[in-house]
């Protein structure tokens, strides 16, 4: 790896300045961003500045690639390694695709303003084709950590910014998943700056290879599919995302869940308690196959031809391995909510008692206040119980929340006492 550079700015931008006027005078910086530098001018990048990166502007796309990528998984972790000292640094990290896509753009508010001028932010592609010699794409294109400095940029805009990252890569497979990225200031132009992000790409891949859950999100032929917390699936494979009727939300999603071929017969009765004429699901299902591709939905018996992932399977499985903070977190509402289909409407119950009942056994007060916080906790009788139980004594907050279990006690007259035991704990322990 190329030494830190010893130059100074004037004598970077100077650098810049000749190889804009000839792109053949790559000289005065160091191999590294000369041949970036070179294999930007070949892909037509405008050294000016004066073409931004592409930024992609669907949500809904951003949304579900957010949701289906491996690094989200590891996302708190890179918080808590790159993120603690944003505001006093004045830098924000970034996780970035294989294709260069910010994924999350997250640090000091006041340098994410700035950052977002340049279109350093969610949804932008920072691909050395797109954006031009940077850390994050540089560091995708040769496949190890990168420090990119102030004039070093090929992109003149991003001149006052320094920046440092690193890819990351499937522990298991060796496949690339992405890159984690430091930018700002003078802080980020120094050694400790690479080798945080050094630290933070061995730190996130250790932690996928200790978490078969997380390694598995990312698999190139799989159709991912998000369910909780809303009243159609949004479905993605090979590249795209489809938003389904509720109807056929419930046929993919039974599809999913049996995790086998069905039986028409089997699948009407896990769509409705009343009866559905063959033909009726037959024309419902020549639809769906109209929307996903004869490659995606097979007949006979009806499966989904590919393996499937969903957010439903993500948060049991946090479950199953005692993960509760995280099942939480990535858990934004009960599963089709709106849905009466049996077989969703017991899939949802289970894991909905299966959640709760993980916070309320483990009594942290930072995921029951998350629980009750929520719509579907917010009468939670049981949790606002436990929640005045775990708080410390004579705290307001825990007079608040016995309160509120006193309330719900009254309001639903179950007779559970517990508003009245929290009060009592509340005052043997006061």
């Amino acid at each position: 790896m190329d030494a830190f550079p010893l130059a100074a700015e004037p004598d970077r931008r100077a650098a810049h300045e000749r190889f804009a006027g000839s792109p053949e005078a790559a000289t005065g910086v160091r191999s590294i961003v000369a041949d970036s530098w070179r294999r930007c001018a070949a892909a037509e990048v405008r050294p000016d500045g004066s073409r931004p990166p592409l930024l992609r502007s669907n949500p809904e796309e951003l949304d579900a690639r957010q949701n289906t990528h491996p690094l989200h998984a590891v996302l708190p972790l890179f918080r808590e390694l790159l993120g603690s000292g944003a505001a006093d640094d004045g830098h924000v990290f970034a996780v970035g695709d294989t294709d260069g896509t910010l994924l999350w753009v997250e640090g000091d508010n006041a340098t994410l303003s700035r950052a977002e001028r340049m279109h350093f932010a969610v949804g932008a592609v920072w691909s050395e084709r797109q954006a031009g010699t940077n850390a994050p794409g540089t560091a995708l294109e040769l496949g190890r950590p990168v420090q990119i400095v102030t004039g070093e940029h090929y992109s003149a805009a991003v001149h006052a910014w320094s920046c440092a990252a690193a890819p990351v890569h499937d522990p298991g497979t060796g496949r690339l998943l992405g890159v984690i990225d430091l930018s700002g200031g003078a802080s980020i132009a120094t050694p400790p700056a690479l080798a945080a992000v050094r630290g933070a790409a061995l730190a996130a891949e250790a932690e996928l290879a200790r978490t078969p859950a997380a390694a598995r999100l990312y698999v190139g032929d799989a159709v991912r599919l998000r369910a909780l917390g809303r009243d159609s699936v949004l479905l993605e494979y090979a590249g795209h995302v489809h938003r389904l009727s509720p109807r056929h939300s419930e046929i993919v999603l039974a599809l999913a869940l049996a995790g086998r071929g069905v039986t028409g017969d089997r699948l009407a009765v896990d769509l409705s308690e009343r009866e559905v004429p063959a033909s009726t699901l037959r024309a419902e299902l020549t639809r769906l196959r109209a929307v996903l591709g004869p490659d995606l939905l097979g007949s006979r018996p009806y499966a989904l031809l590919h393996s499937v992932h969903s957010d439903y399977s993500d948060v049991c499985d946090l479950l199953a391995e005692g993960r509760v903070g995280e099942a939480l977190a990535r858990y934004p509402g009960p599963l089709l909510p709106r849905s009466e289909a049996p077989v969703v409407v017991e899939h949802r119950r289970s894991l909905e008692q299966q959640l709760r009942g993980a916070v309320l056994a483990g009594g942290d007060t930072a995921l029951l206040r998350r629980w009750v916080g929520t719509s579907w906790g917010a009468d939670d009788l049981l949790a606002w119980a436990a929640l005045a139980r775990a708080l410390p004594g004579g705290s307001p907050q825990r007079a608040a929340a016995t309160a509120r279990a006193r309330a719900l006690d009254i309001r639903t007259g179950i007779p559970l006492q517990v508003g009245r035991h929290a009060a009592v704990l509340q005052r043997s322990r006061s």
